[in-house]
């Protein structure tokens, strides 16, 4: 499986690339594209989709949202299927990703963990099963990112309100504001190198249940996406994300 990795030069970047170096999912990182090229790179790396290489099963992107655009015009005019592993993306970004999930196979996810997929599906057991519980989101995060609450609490919030359809997110409390039935709290921490962690606890005046998921190092991000690209490619146009590969 021959990989052409958007964002080459970053921190997930080289964690695929290490991660292919060792024969993991089959996949071969051939090519490249990082705004930030400077022509040491070990595979060939342009800095920007009009001179990228294009021989290649699939792309995954692990650059920043604002290359969103870019991107997916260029997965769609080589047919390639893409795996989405950024985050933060605008509703104009989210626009062009189902758009493009018309014409190719797209992988998105807000998080590629499996184990946040499991966490998802849980949460929404639980959810259902104790309709009268408070839910509140706890998300940790390391200092340097950019993006609150991350996609993964918003993935969460999504996924809970489906099984509480009358319920809504509060993104953080200030003031004197008693909480609601209805609402689902959702809090952002930044703080040193924190890799990344997720709570979810639901509670009732007489129990509480906590789930959590930890990630311990950046590289099962970069597991997630590889084979995410496995999964993708072969797969017929279509927006596909972890639920699908958890549910196969």
């Amino acid at each position: 499986m021959k990989i052409l990795l958007n964002g080459l030069c970053g921190h997930m970047g080289k964690e695929v690339l290490r991660l292919a170096e060792n024969g993991y999912r089959g996949a071969e990182v051939v090519a490249g594209v990082d705004v930030f090229a400077d022509g040491t790179e070990c595979v060939p790396c342009a800095k920007s989709f009009d001179s990228a290489e294009c021989a290649v099963d699939c792309i995954v992107d692990f650059s920043h949202h604002s290359l969103t655009k870019e991107l997916l015009a260029f997965a769609v005019e080589k047919k390639l299927p893409v795996v989405v592993a950024t985050t933060g993306q605008t509703p104009e970004e989210i626009a062009l990703i189902e758009a493009a999930g018309k014409e190719i196979p797209v992988f998105f996810s807000a998080n590629m963990s499996y184990g946040i997929a499991l966490l998802v599906e849980v949460a929404k057991t639980v959810a259902a099963s104790m309709p009268d519980a408070d839910i509140e989101i706890i998300e940790k995060h390391h200092n340097r990112k950019l993006d609150a609450p991350s996609g993964t609490a918003k993935m969460l919030v999504d996924a809970l309100t489906e099984v509480r359809t009358d319920a809504y997110p509060v993104y953080g409390r200030s003031g004197q504001s008693k909480r609601t039935e209805k609402e689902i709290g959702v809090h952002s921490l930044r703080m040193g190198n924190v890799v990344g962690e997720h709570e979810v606890i639901v509670s009732t005046a007489s129990q509480t249940l906590t789930l959590k998921h930890e990630a311990h190092s950046r590289s099962l991000f970069a597991e997630g996406a590889l084979a995410a690209a496995e999964f993708l490619c072969g797969k017929s146009a279509g927006i596909y994300t972890m639920k699908d590969m958890v549910s196969r």
